[in-house]
């Protein structure tokens, strides 16, 4: 009879997912692992698997927790530009704590089919979204209406992606709100 886990998995899987988040796969070692997540190295093994399991459990909860995150605060407004708007605050606000999604394309870019997988999953989740939202938003006659809305999520998109790589590259706040209103302004 195997014995009962004597830890939190979901909060050791939190204290990777940082980690990573924080170190990337290659620059997290199993001993930052093991000592982040409290655990022994073969309690992470017997729980997780290896260390490439471990990190792509660690993107898949990261990822969710991303989509949700987004999708509240684009319904957090009563009008859809609104909503737009605090998604890309919320970015702003947590620009400097890095973004594991974005980071696993900068260092595995598509060499990796799974990490491929997972983030192509979270990408069509997050559209569906943040479409549906810049549809709201042109009905509404708050961004253009000639602009194709899967065409609008891609530039998002894009703003959001350089929104975090420049926090990660040391930007400060104030430059990284003017990049928020410049994205917004671009759609009007």
């Amino acid at each position: 009879m195997a014995r009962p886990k004597e830890f939190d998995v979901d909060r050791a899987l939190d204290a990777a997912l940082e980690v990573f988040r924080e170190h990337g796969f290659d620059g997290a070692s199993s001993g930052m692992l093991a000592d982040a997540m409290k655990i022994g190295r073969q309690s992470i093994y017997d729980t997780f698997g290896d260390k490439w399991q471990l990190y792509l459990s660690a993107l898949r909860r990261y990822v969710d927790t991303e989509i949700t995150a987004h999708a509240k605060a684009l319904r957090s407004e009563t009008r859809a530009l609104d909503g737009i708007k605090a998604a890309l605050r919320r970015v702003v606000q947590e620009a400097h704590q890095g973004c594991l999604g974005i980071n696993s394309v900068c260092e595995f870019g598509s060499r990796q089919p799974e990490v491929n997988d997972i983030n192509a999953a979270a990408d069509h989740s997050l559209r569906q979204v943040f479409v549906a939202c810049v549809r709201e938003a042109q009905l509404a006659g708050d961004l253009l209406s000639e602009l194709d809305p899967n065409s609008v999520v891609d530039f998002l998109v894009a703003c959001i992606t350089g929104i975090r790589v420049a926090a990660r590259g040391g930007a400060q706040r104030a430059q990284l709100e003017v990049m928020e209103r410049l994205a917004i302004r671009a759609l009007r």
